[in-house]
């Protein structure tokens, strides 16, 4: 499966199954089983495209993430799943994998559904995407050795290291890409033998309800999966505080980040933070304008621009400026946007209408601060929440379009006059973040010594995209920690040494 691929409207069996899923009253999955928020509240979920009430979702209280918690400890004490030989836990989560693989046309219909994006992006990326992370997880609980070390002190020793699981894991996801991120959490979680308990974004839980549906038919055991519905404040806050949490990771904003870290110091429980990113895209003037074009564009135009590593920064070579910039500009003035249920739609909604506003006023701002809108940003009109894409030039620095993340389809476009690298980079670390930065070029040295001095947890040339083998995670603001790969699967694991006097 690869992203280029074309797709039809869904089969109608599978839509009409997602939409079916959707009307449902959804409740929380905790120890195992369905069970009604014990405050008794629900809230409602919306379809970005149109809206339109979709679901009704349980709100878990205090109450319930202690039931939660006391599930995945007991979880976490329990032979069952404590002493599983590791080849048994891999087996459970391939199956999920395949169970996924299985339904994923009724998983792309949710996820576009509740978040908007086209659904040819979803069957095509999103899921796959969700499914090789289980899969490559799932290789790493049979690969979690410590090892032997030789001591230099006084007597005979021997001793070693072993990686134990770190507990239980509060996992809180984003709405921009919501089975991905959820996957991306749980399979190395669980690889390490964790117990988790997962709250996904409340504009986008419907693909995690459908997935907790899964995780109880391939017969987990009981508590080692967990799933509490609703929002930012209580239950998230109530997870990220509560002391039989050892361990929380996050995906979203810098300032929740924030949060979450002070709420974590009660217990000084291990934290992961994936936070937001204002990325850097470098076109140099060896670089093929054409491709960068569609790389640029792909960058920040992708989901609606509602990504953690949008390329929402562009310096191009003065040689290339108006080639690039009117390229990526004809391209936002053309896209089709619409419901991700089209098959030519280009662009969905962004997931709501706080942020479509948002998305809206940074475009204001930034024309009032004296940039240019050079192409795009076109008012829309209608149902849904919609925003045309933007390119903006002219800006500087200290406007708040070009210093902050918008997680919108804008673009702030500069150039720059020679190919200094000390400079370009200099230019391109001017953020307060550090998560993400592309670099265009034909010339491999150049390539190699300007990702050498950006400022950024990962570093792509010439396209190409993210993989679970590979670590991610920003420098400065973007976050803590790494996920994916070795590094991702360590971060739920403890190190414990142990040194025997023979």
């Amino acid at each position: 499966m690869t992203s280029a691929a074309v797709l039809e409207k869904p089969q109608v069996p599978s839509l009409e199954t997602a939409r079916a899923f959707a009307a449902s009253k959804h409740r929380l999955f905790i120890g195992g089983r369905w069970v009604e928020p014990l405050e008794g509240r629900y809230f409602a979920s919306h379809n970005p495209a149109t809206g339109n009430k979709h679901a009704d979702i349980g709100e878990a209280g205090q109450a319930d993430v202690d039931s939660a918690v006391a599930a995945a400890r007991g979880a976490m004490d329990n032979p069952e799943w404590s002493e599983m030989k590791p080849s048994l836990r891999a087996r459970l989560i391939n199956r999920l994998a395949d169970a996924l693989e299985a339904n994923i046309d009724e998983f792309a219909a949710l996820e576009t559904l509740d978040n908007g994006m086209p659904v040819r992006d979803a069957k095509f990326f999103h899921i796959p995407h969700a499914i090789e992370s289980l899969r490559y997880n799932a290789g790493w609980a049979t690969k979690l050795n410590g090892e032997t070390i030789a001591l230099s002190g006084m007597g005979t020793w021997h001793a070693y290291t072993l990686r134990e699981p770190v507990g239980v894991v509060a996992q809180i996801v984003p709405w921009n890409a919501p089975l991905a991120m959820a996957c991306a959490k749980i399979a190395p979680a669980l690889a390490a033998g964790c117990a988790v308990i997962l709250k996904p974004a409340e504009e986008t839980s419907l693909t995690a309800l459908r997935l907790a549906q899964l995780i109880e038919e391939i017969g987990f055991p009981a508590g080692v999966f967990n799933l509490l519905t609703g929002f930012g404040e209580p239950t998230g806050a109530a997870l990220t505080a509560h002391p039989g949490v050892d361990k929380v990771t996050f995906t979203g904003s810098t300032a929740v980040g924030r949060l979450i870290l002070r709420a974590a110091a009660g217990n000084f429980k291990r934290v992961t933070l994936e936070l937001g990113g204002k990325t850097p895209v470098i076109v140099l003037p060896d670089a093929d304008p054409v491709r960068a074009i569609e790389g640029a564009a792909r960058a920040i135009f992708t989901n609606a621009g509602q990504v953690c590593n949008a390329g929402s920064r562009l310096f191009v070579h003065e040689r290339h400026f108006d080639q690039v910039v009117d390229g990526v500009g004809k391209l936002a003035d053309a896209m089709k946007l619409g419901s991700g249920l089209e098959a030519d739609t280009q662009m969905g909604p962004v997931i709501s209408e706080v942020q479509r506003d948002r998305v809206r006023g940074y475009v204001r701002s930034g024309v009032s601060d004296g940039a240019t809108l050079h192409a795009g940003g076109r008012e829309i009109h209608g149902d849904g929440f919609f925003v045309a894409p933007a390119v903006l030039t002219g800006t500087d620095a200290e406007m708040a379009v070009r210093r902050e993340e918008i997680f919108g389809p804008v673009l702030c476009a500069m150039s720059f006059a020679d190919a200094d690298l000390d400079r370009i980079a200099a230019d391109a670390n001017a953020s307060d973040y550090g998560l993400g930065a592309v670099v265009w070029t034909n010339d491999l040295s150049t390539a190699h010594k300007l990702a050498r001095k950006l400022k950024a947890g990962t570093v792509r040339v010439n396209g190409g995209g993210l993989d679970p083998a590979l670590p991610f995670g920003g420098f400065k603001q973007s976050g803590w920690g790494r996920e994916n790969g070795r590094e991702g699967i360590d971060a739920y694991t403890e190190t414990k040494s142990i040194a025997i006097a023979l």
